[in-house]
């Protein structure tokens, strides 16, 4: 599990493509300390394995469904990529519950300057609309931003200057693609509130019960 608080940002160094998968090395710093050989680590939002660790550098391989649903597939030699760690359980929990399993990818339709802060306006299938609401989380590059606007086709982001001088999105310009994750838990409760098939046992958890303790 991560928090979307972005630790750095790497480099591609190599890309190994495979028929239907990819073996990645990247060039990092502050990811590798402590990190050994079988660890997560978050790059752009994607959970990946640490398969091999090098001086400066760690590999990682990328399955099908991976390049099939995140943006690793447009990477190349020399782009950078945002990169953080699994949360360790005496972590503070700076972002919010971040899987690091992509639901689909984005566009980016229009970046604004405001003052300080620059506003980031991404388009999104309504498969995935449905699970962003306003002034809740949503993982943009596996980085934790705030919704601040939605429309049915689009929801907007404020990122401050530290989010974009520590992470990718000093790079995103209109036309780009993001991977997208939306917050798990909504997720879950719409789960939990869908009908179960006749053989499985009625769940207790209704609208009504959620509503009554105060969700």
């Amino acid at each position: 599990m991560f928090t979307g608080i972005v630790e750095e940002i790497g480099i591609i160094k190599q890309i190994k493509q495979g028929k239907h998968s990819a073996i990645l090395t990247i060039s990092a710093r502050d990811v590798l300390n402590g990190t050994k050989i079988g660890d997560s680590i978050a790059v752009n939002g994607i959970c990946l394995t640490v398969t091999d660790l090098l001086p400066g550098a760690f590999m990682a391989d990328v399955m099908h469904e991976t390049l099939n649903r995140s943006t690793l597939t447009g990477l190349s030699v020399g782009n950078p990529v945002n990169l953080e760690r699994a949360m360790q359980a005496n972590g503070r929990f700076g972002g919010h519950i971040v899987a690091g399993h992509v639901d689909d990818i984005g566009k980016i339709v229009k970046v604004e300057k405001d003052d300080t802060a620059v506003w980031f306006t991404i388009q999104a299938k309504p498969e995935l609309m449905r699970y962003i609401v306003e002034k809740g989380s949503v993982a943009v590059d596996g980085i934790s931003l705030t919704v601040a606007k939605i429309t049915e086709t689009a929801f907007s982001v404020s990122a401050i200057p530290h989010t974009i001088k520590q992470t990718v999105l000093q790079e995103k310009k209109e036309g780009d693609l993001v991977n997208l994750e939306a917050d798990i838990i909504g997720k879950y409760v719409e789960k939990l509130l869908s009908p179960a098939p006749k053989q499985q046992r009625e769940s207790k958890i209704t609208k009504e019960f959620l509503t009554d303790y105060g969700f």
